[in-house]
């Protein structure tokens, strides 16, 4: 098959995912019951949400007068479409999240789309922007808005490990990273740090199969990297056990005092586990009702 063929095909293929992905988030979306999802909150409406101080660069006309006659400040209505937030996402599209241990379970990288998704039907249903960091979307409300995302997060990348995407967040925004944050942990330190220094806050959510935590290895043992740039045969693998496993602590650990100093939130998911429990984390995390 020519390059060119090949890339129609891959290109293809691509295209057919992201209309089931979004099929199967907003059903997601719609079978999680969030007991705090139906409280008011800023959207596309004109009703009023709330009174707060006149600020630099308000005009006069926006001033409620009879409310600002009851003391010495001046309050401005403020509508619903006025403090919609701004939720900017990362999901990464690496090799090494294509990666599952057992037919029955889902590949971290289908978690890990699903559930951003899912979670951006959540926000636009709610009014917010959702867009992904950098420049290639930046955040919109409305339905087409989950579509593109769903085409987006349908394409896979060709490293084993992808860095974070950190340009172009917007002050004081929310963010979502989705990995397994398996790969070199300096370009996530530097992205959470540049976040942070822009008054962005949000939530690392790392996706892990079941056997990432586990390390069920006995005997003879080739472990391979997902597009096979990497691998390495031992014929004792449980003696890496433990050496793994306290690998991976220090990693989580590291994770989650880097999120400690930044205000972000860690969580760690396993595959395994429903996707229904994910979303509900991640959204209230977002929403701000997670502690």
């Amino acid at each position: 098959m020519s390059s060119v063929a090949h890339l129609r095909t891959r290109a293809q293929e691509e295209a057919s995912r992201f209309p089931a992905l979004l099929a199967r988030a907003e059903h997601l979306a719609g079978t999680v019951l969030l007991g705090d999802h139906g409280r008011r909150r800023a959207g596309l409406g004109d009703d009023f949400w709330q009174y707060r101080p006149l600020r630099a660069g308000d005009s006069f006309r926006q001033i409620d007068w009879r409310r600002s006659a009851r003391g010495d400040e001046q309050f401005v209505r403020e509508r619903e479409w006025q403090i919609a937030q701004s939720v900017q996402m990362w999901v990464d599209p690496g090799a090494s999240m294509r990666f599952s241990s057992h037919k029955d379970i889902p590949t971290k990288s289908d978690r890990a789309r699903l559930t951003a998704l899912a979670t951006a039907v959540l926000l636009v249903r709610g009014g917010e922007r959702v867009g992904l960091t950098g420049w290639a979307l930046p955040p919109r409300r409305g339905d087409a808005q989950t579509l593109r995302l769903a085409e987006y997060f349908s394409t896979d990348g060709e490293d084993d490990y992808a860095e974070p995407e950190a340009r172009g967040m917007l002050p004081n925004a929310k963010a979502l990273f989705v990995s397994d944050f398996l790969g070199d942990i300096a370009p996530v330190e530097a992205a959470l740090t540049k976040a942070a220094d822009r008054g962005v806050r949000g939530v690392l959510f790392q996706v892990l199969d079941p056997s990432e935590e586990a390390f069920p290895f006995h005997g003879r043992t080739i472990f391979e990297s997902v597009n096979k740039s990497v691998a390495y045969e031992t014929l004792k693998a449980n003696d890496l056990r433990d050496r793994y496993l306290e690998r991976l602590a220090e990693r989580k650990d590291r994770l989650d005092t880097l999120c400690r100093l930044t205000g972000w939130q860690y969580f760690t998911h396993h595959t395994d586990h429903s996707a229904q429990s994910a979303l509900l984390w991640v959204y209230r995390a977002l929403d701000g009702s997670q502690g």
